[in-house]
């Protein structure tokens, strides 16, 4: 039996969910202030409520504004499915489709932020509270928040669904908080799916975010939180996982794919884990520490950098080239240690041209520790050579699993800047594949095979 505690959208008293879940939503959360109002009763008080957001497709027209503690929101499945591929199709085939739209229990986010609102006026659910103590125990559970749309970026390419940008926010939460989780979501065609300012115990767990301009940032400063075991990726203008200023993080388990800038983007983050993941990118920059990241770990992980093998994207890329690495260090004490990295891009695609790709680029800290990375990297044959594809999903499994006409490309695995010193690079490129001043780094090469 539910008690008065448990909500479910579908029969309450006020508003229509189907066309406004909002509305409903927030006055779910007006009935549960004006109930709970003593903080200390018994040793308890204010218990907080759950929220069930059943099977079906709402339409979302007013944010939901959330300052209450100890409230779940949940749904009945977060129903992905692909936009992208879904608009990049001729419309004459959607009648083809076994589904055209996201489903299960689907929020579609029809707000219409305007730039003089500010970033937070396009956020589905807005979370924000002053005073102490900060706002505990929010969860957002197994629902989809769907964009809808992209809209046109005023480049001229006339191509508005490809664009990652229609200033709509996911989850925006403004003020600190401790212990929130967002756990088996699905998020799509959002330009920012979840931004998080100054986190604590965040768990970011299990969730399916992608077709988003950006996945999770977690943004001002934080500490203690993990984003684990997440299927995500974003768009060519933003970051699948970005952290700044942030101590403690653990970021593991995850497979990230195309097409972000970058996979993960630290700013200023120590003491800071990345372990047991998947990175796929389409360009350099797949891992990139600024502004003096220390202390932080990144061991054994794979890292594959491929091109992008669906026509409709081709024209799109993050606009860095191949010097910049593909893992740029900046900051002190940094292990860089067991990871799998290859890559395979065909020399005419080489920025600048006649270019030698760098694979990890130290630019700048000292200290850092880069060992027994197995950097493979090469190019297709000048008669394997594959073009681009039509369908996306078939494009990505053959360029992902055709290894077997591949060529030696000359890299440079490891380059540490003059401006880096008294780092410790070990087996990971040999002799000729390691650039640094070995008067102020120490180096061991990996041993070649034949040689002496």
């Amino acid at each position: 039996m539910a008690g008065k505690n448990y909500y479910d959208v579908t029969e309450w008293n006020v508003g229509d969910p189907y066309k406004d879940i909002g509305e409903v939503i927030n006055s779910m959360l007006a009935d549960i202030k004006s109930r709970q109002t003593d903080s200390n009763v018994e040793e308890g008080g204010k218990p907080g409520a759950v929220i069930y957001i059943p099977s079906g497709d709402y339409h979302l027209r007013t944010q939901v504004v959330i300052d209450i503690s100890y409230l779940k929101i949940m749904g009945a499945g977060h129903g992905f499915v692909s936009s992208s591929i879904r608009y990049n199709l001729p419309k004459s085939e959607w009648e083809d489709l076994h589904e055209v739209w996201p489903g299960g229990s689907r929020i579609l986010v029809d707000l219409s932020p305007k730039d003089a609102d500010g970033e937070a006026a396009g956020a589905a659910f807005y979370v924000e509270r002053s005073g102490n103590p900060r706002i505990s125990s929010v969860e957002f559970e197994n629902f989809c928040i769907d964009g809808l749309h992209f809209a046109d970026d005023g480049s001229g390419k006339n191509d508005p669904e490809n664009t990652y940008v229609n200033g709509k926010t996911g989850i925006y939460v403004a003020s600190a908080q401790d212990s929130f989780r967002i756990t088996g979501m699905g998020f799509v065609y959002l330009e920012h799916g979840v931004i998080i300012y100054h986190a604590d115990a965040l768990s970011v767990h299990d969730n399916f975010i992608a077709e988003c301009g950006n996945c999770i940032e977690l943004r001002g400063w934080g500490q203690a939180s993990k984003i684990t075991d997440n299927l995500m990726g974003a768009g060519y203008r933003g970051y699948s996982v970005f952290a700044q200023n942030f101590g403690g993080l653990l970021i593991t388990s995850n497979n990230i794919f195309p097409r972000g800038t970058s996979c993960v983007h630290f700013d200023k983050v120590a003491r800071s884990v990345i372990t047991g993941n998947r990175f796929h990118s389409f360009y350099p920059g797949a891992l990139v520490f600024e502004g003096n990241c220390s202390e932080n770990t990144v061991s054994s992980n794979h890292f594959l950098r491929d091109h992008e093998p669906w026509a409709p994207m081709l024209k799109n890329d993050n606009g860095l080239d191949d010097r910049y690495g593909l893992l740029r260090i900046s900051g002190n004490h940094n292990s860089v240690i067991a990871n799998h990295i290859s890559e395979t891009i065909h020399r005419q695609s080489i920025k600048p041209a006649g270019a030698k790709p760098v694979i990890i680029h130290v630019v700048s800290g000292k200290g850092n520790y880069i060992s027994d990375n197995h950097i493979v990297a090469t190019t297709e044959a000048a008669d394997a050579q594959t073009g681009a594809s039509d369908s996306c999903f078939s494009a990505q499994v053959d360029a992902l699993t055709a290894t077997d006409k591949l060529a030696v490309l000359d890299v440079t695995t490891v380059l540490v800047a003059k401006e880096s010193f008294q780092n410790t690079i070990l087996d990971s490129g040999s002799e000729e594949q390691v650039v640094l001043d070995r008067r102020v780094n120490a180096f061991r090469a990996t041993p070649v095979p034949g040689g002496v």
